[in-house]
C-alpha cells in the first residue's frame, strides 16, 4: 500500500482553486456513458458531480492566507497483490476509503469544541481511476533512454536524407533502430517502454482532495503540519497540534486486512530508506519462500539489490549502504512510494 499527502500546489500546473486538479481526475471519464464513469464520493454520498467538489472545496477557504494550500490531494496506490484480494475493484476500494478517512481523522493530534476530531469534521471527496502510465521518473523509462536517444538520432538521420540534406543507408539505419527497439532493457507486451505508456494489470488506485479548513469552515486541520503530535501554549491555554504521518500510514495498511509480504510492509518501506543495513539484514533472515517473493516486488518497483546476496550483515553494509544511500529516495519517488 503506497500513500502519498501533498499539498495544493498554488503555481504552475494548478490554480489557487481546486477546478484544474478536479478536472485532471475527470481524465478517464472522457468518452464514457454516464454508467460508466466512475465518479467523486465522500463518506456518505455516490455520484457527486466534480462542480460540486470545486464549489464545496474553493467556498471552504475562510481565513487562509495567500501562501496556505486550500487543499491536500491522498494518492492511495495498492499493490497488484492487494488488488488481487479485492471482489469488486471499484466498491471494496470505495468502503476501503471510507475506513481510511477514518483512519485520517484519528491521526490528527486536534481537538475541536474539547473532543477530538471526527469524520463528520473533514471535507473530503475520493475518486477511483484504474488506468496509470509510465512518467519519465519511472526507472524502466530512465533507463530506456539511452536506446530512446540513439532511436530519435537515427530517425532525425533518416529524415535528413529523405529530405536531402544529408547521405547515408535509410535501410541499415532502419534496421538498427529495430535492434535498438528490441535492446531495450524495459518492454511491455513486446514494445519498448516510453514515457505516455499505458502500463498493464490492474492499476486501480484513489485520489482524495481533502479541505485544508475543516467542515464548519473554522479550524484548520493540516496533515503537513511538521509537528506529529505536541501541546502549546497559546493565549494562555493549552492547545493541541500536529499529524502523525506514522500513525496514519500504519493504521490504513491495518485497515485494508491483508497479510503482506516483508517488502509490502510501511515498516520496511521506511527502514529501507532510514537504516539500510537493518532492511537487508531482517531480508536475509525471512523463510527462502517469502525472501523469493520479497526480492522479485523489490525488482518490480526499481529499488536497487545487490546482484548475489551477501551472507554477513556486514558484507551486507558494505556492498549496499552506499548504493542504497545514493539511489534509495529516487527510486522509491519513481515507484510512487509515499513514506
Amino acid at each position: 500500500m503506497y500513500i502519498t499527502i501533498t499539498a495544493q500546489k498554488m503555481g504552475g500546473n494548478f490554480s489557487k482553486s481546486s477546478a484544474d486538479f478536479v478536472g485532471y481526475l475527470e481524465k478517464e471519464n472522457q468518452g464514457l456513458e454516464h454508467q460508466d464513469m466512475e465518479h467523486f464520493f465522500n463518506q456518505y454520498g455516490d455520484e457527486i458531480s466534480a462542480q460540486e467538489v470545486v464549489k464545496e472545496i474553493d467556498g471552504n477557504t475562510a481565513k487562509l492566507e495567500k501562501h496556505e494550500p486550500r487543499f491536500y490531494s491522498i494518492t492511495v496506490s495498492p499493490s497488484k497483490y492487494e488488488l488481487r484480494k479485492l471482489q469488486n475493484s471499484s466498491e471494496d476500494l470505495k468502503r476501503y476509503t471510507r475506513e481510511l478517512m477514518k483512519d485520517y481523522v484519528a491521526s490528527f493530534n486536534r481537538e475541536i469544541k474539547g473532543r477530538p476530531v471526527s469524520i463528520d469534521d473533514i471535507k473530503y471527496y475520493a475518486k477511483i481511476e484504474h488506468q496509470r502510465t509510465f512518467k519519465g521518473t519511472d526507472f524502466q523509462v530512465k533507463e530506456n533512454q539511452p536506446f530512446a536517444t540513439k532511436i530519435l538520432q537515427l530517425k532525425t538521420d533518416i529524415r535528413n536524407i529523405q529530405e536531402g540534406r544529408a547521405e547515408g543507408n535509410i535501410k541499415k539505419m532502419k534496421n538498427e533502430i529495430a535492434k535498438l527497439e528490441r535492446q531495450a532493457p524495459h518492454q511491455q507486451n513486446g514494445k519498448r517502454i516510453v514515457q505516455g505508456m499505458a502500463k498493464d494489470g490492474n492499476q486501480s488506485h484513489i485520489h482524495i482532495i481533502v479541505s485544508r479548513k475543516d467542515a464548519s469552515n473554522r479550524f484548520s486541520l493540516s496533515p503537513g503540519s511538521k509537528y506529529k503530535a505536541s501541546d502549546v501554549k497559546l493565549n494562555g491555554e493549552t492547545v493541541k497540534r500536529g499529524f502523525d504521518r506514522d500513525k496514519f500510514f500504519e493504521k490504513a495498511e491495518k485497515t485494508f486486512d491483508y497479510k503482506r509480504n516483508f517488502a509490502e510492509t510501511y515498516k520496511a518501506r521506511k527502514d529501507f530508506v532510514k537504516n539500510p543495513n537493518l532492511y537487508f539484514a531482517a531480508l536475509m533472515k525471512l523463510p527462502a519462500n517469502e525472501k523469493a517473493l520479497a526480492f522479485k516486488m523489490i525488482t518490480k518497483t526499481g529499488l536497487p539489490i545487490v546482484p548475489s546476496i551477501p551472507v554477513s550483515q556486514t558484507q551486507i553494509a558494505l556492498r549496499v549502504l552506499k548504493r542504497l544511500r545514493r539511489g534509495a529516495e529516487v527510486a522509491i519517488k519513481s515507484s510512487s512510494i509515499g513514506i
